[in-house]
């Protein structure tokens, strides 16, 4: 392990944390509990397969991950965070926090997306404006990746895949959907930048932010 050699807190978690792909390998983990390599591997496009398994082995090192090889019908090796590896959370909050205006400038030619990569951008902004009514389900499909939001207990959660019968359905470019559940836009300019709308308009307001100015 390369180590700035420092004695510095955050120099020595730097040394643990701070390579190329180890905090985004944490990301993953916290978005989606355990995964299995392949998972991990879809989640992280770009890395190479060596260089995924020598991070992992890294953070098992550091006590940050810990495998466990699951039982049928699963039956393959899951890694997920220890208790010490989930205290990076607020590390990857903070991060994500300061990076959001960043999102706004717009994706490079390059850059791919992943409907997990949703999850913390919306569901810190989105509370259920109405926890005593039904809940309701929105169907989110940015840039083609597919997850969905539902209300439960005054909160929204964010789920990858499809919804049966959600009450409305959000399609659009990810910079756009991104900028409207985190506030950045509001509901009719993002659909003069390019979201299509159906469905509950009542059920997106429900849950949708205010839009704040950044």
């Amino acid at each position: 392990m390369r180590t700035y050699g420092q004695y510095c807190a955050v120099a020595k978690a730097l040394d643990l944390v701070g390579d190329r792909w180890t905090l985004l390998v944490v990301r993953e983990l916290l978005a989606r509990g355990p995964c299995r390599y392949t998972d991990l591997r879809n989640g992280l496009p770009g890395i190479a397969t060596n260089l995924l398994a020598d991070r992992l082995r890294d953070l098992e090192q550091a006590g940050v991950v810990s495998r466990e090889e699951a039982p049928p019908p699963v039956a393959t090796t899951l890694f997920s965070l220890t208790s010490r590896g989930e205290e990076l959370a607020p590390v990857l909050r903070e991060l994500l926090r300061w990076g959001m205006p960043l999102m706004q400038q717009g994706p490079a030619p390059d850059d791919v997306f992943r409907a997990q990569w949703m999850a913390w951008p919306a569901t810190m902004r989105l509370t259920d404006r109405e926890p005593d009514a039904p809940p309701v389900t929105i169907q989110v499909l940015a840039d083609g990746e597919p997850a969905f939001l539902e209300t439960s207990g005054g909160g929204v959660h964010l789920t990858v895949g499809r919804a049966d019968h959600p009450d409305a359905v959000l399609r659009g470019p990810a910079r756009v959907v991104l900028g409207l559940l985190t506030g950045q836009i509001d509901l009719d300019a993002a659909a003069a930048a390019g979201l299509e709308c159906e469905g509950d308009r009542v059920a997106l307001e429900r849950v949708l932010p205010d839009a704040v100015a950044v």
